[in-house]
């Protein structure tokens, strides 16, 4: 499969990355600076600025995955790189969007989230803020998009293969912790992206 995945280079894309061309997908592999990008994949350069430019890049591809991360003093930025995305993909004849999210959204109570709950710690709030608007943007588009939360507690460790998937709700364990690694949240974004069971939709996976 044709796939152009950015933030190819930070904690979570890279793994994203490892994980396709394990596959055998075709991958093309972008981010600010490619410096840090390994041997035996097609790279480009791009900020997710322009659309026009994102176009360029996605055109004839089958699925887009991102996995870009915002900066910190300027969370919101994620919401403008959402909306130019989802005009890119409705200019290129609407390759899959999958994105990775935010669990800030997930419900730990029916009808409430995370987010909501009071139970996020300050320094999370922000990007939680700016995530569950970004998750607004693709629901309201009408491209084919994904959005895929991980759990509470999302770092890199290690690849084990096994971990439970939901919608909507917030996955916690027996002791009530929420945690996947970066490692298996990218086999469950490429299980999704090679067998699609939410499509216009969002799911999460947790231990």
């Amino acid at each position: 499969m044709k796939v152009v995945l950015y933030g190819a280079t930070g904690k979570a894309g890279s793994r994203i990355l490892k994980e396709l061309m394990d596959r055998g997908h075709q991958v093309t592999a972008v981010a600010r600076d490619i410096g840090g990008l390994p041997g035996g994949v097609e790279r480009k350069q791009d900020d997710l600025s322009n659309v026009d430019a994102i176009a360029d890049i996605i055109s004839g591809s089958d699925a887009v995955i991102s996995a870009y991360a915002p900066p910190a003093d300027d969370t919101d930025g994620l919401v403008g790189v959402t909306e130019r995305q989802i005009a890119a993909v409705k200019k290129t004849g609407d390759p899959r969007l999958i994105v990775v999210g935010g669990a800030g959204s997930l419900e730990v109570a029916p009808g409430v989230s995370l987010l909501a709950s009071g139970h996020l710690p300050p320094a999370w709030i922000p990007i939680a803020t700016s995530h569950e608007k970004a998750l607004r943007l693709l629901e309201a588009s009408d491209i084919n998009w994904t959005y895929f939360s991980p759990a509470a507690f999302f770092e890199p460790g290690q690849r084990t293969g096994h971990f439970r998937r939901g919608t909507k709700q917030l996955i916690s364990d027996e002791k009530g912790e929420s945690r996947i690694s970066m490692e298996d949240y990218a086999i469950a974004l490429v299980d999704e992206l090679e067998k699609p069971a939410h499509q216009r939709a969002r799911f999460t996976a947790g231990y």
